[in-house]
């Protein structure tokens, strides 16, 4: 598995994302920073009061995947700017697992496409294992 990496800077990521040509189309920059919590996902999705705190978590991705996913966000309406980083390997408690930058013209689109790549991420593209 791929060794833990270094998050990337959001203040050099919207200065990157403000100098690119389709950012006169926008209206709004939303991030997402998912961590690894310490409240196992069983307790958090299905109310199980009994799951074990995580100490951590192995996770790892499929980049064509991540890529196709980033591809189709930019598809959606208003949309000018998409961009996420995810990490791998053996996660602690903090540690980062992923940023997504996204924007778009107005609010309601912009946030609406966090919720679409976020989603699709999770569901599609990655493998996470917490661990107790």
């Amino acid at each position: 598995m791929a060794a833990k990496k270094t998050p990337p800077s959001m203040d050099q990521w919207l200065r990157e994302a403000k100098a690119d040509p389709a950012a006169r189309q926008v209206g709004m920059f939303l991030v997402h920073n998912g961590v690894v919590r310490q409240t196992p996902k069983a307790q958090v999705c299905q109310g199980a009061q009994d799951a074990e705190p995580v100490t951590g978590m192995h996770f790892s991705y499929d980049e064509d995947k991540v890529a196709a996913a980033l591809s189709e966000t930019y598809k959606l309406p208003g949309v000018y700017y998409v961009r996420a980083w995810l990490n791998s390997g053996q996660l602690e408690v903090g540690d980062d697992i992923m940023y997504v930058l996204i924007g778009g013209d107005i609010r309601p689109r912009v946030v609406d496409a966090l919720q679409f790549l976020v989603g699709k991420i999770k569901g599609e593209c990655v493998t996470e294992i917490e661990t107790n």
